[in-house]
């Protein structure tokens, strides 16, 4: 992926400060995830994708080092709770962790 691109960051706070990593689920708005089984509606997008839905990848968990790449918290701030706990369910379902 270019540019930069949202990011459902999973890690706690204190984890991402003390090593500078992130560890999360990236987000598209590429249509074709609509029919994705590993995708979850996270809500409408905003900006230059304004209108188009955007979807959490629970199936292409991802880290990287936050500070090396400029990352900066997403205008929307937090997924609700109900849809961080649809990709935390299907995350578990592909990881089995508990």
């Amino acid at each position: 992926m270019r540019d930069r691109h949202p990011f459902l960051v999973l890690s706690p706070r204190s984890f991402n400060e003390r090593t500078s990593l992130v560890i999360g689920l990236p987000m598209t708005t590429a249509e074709y995830n609509a029919d994705n089984p590993f995708a979850v509606v996270a809500g409408a997008a905003s900006g230059k994708k304004s209108g188009k839905t955007s979807y959490v990848l629970c199936h292409q968990p991802k880290s990287f080092d936050w500070r090396v790449r400029e990352a900066a918290p997403h205008p929307m701030k937090r997924l609700s709770d109900v849809r961080f706990a649809e990709v935390c369910g299907l995350l578990n379902q592909i990881v089995q962790l508990n």
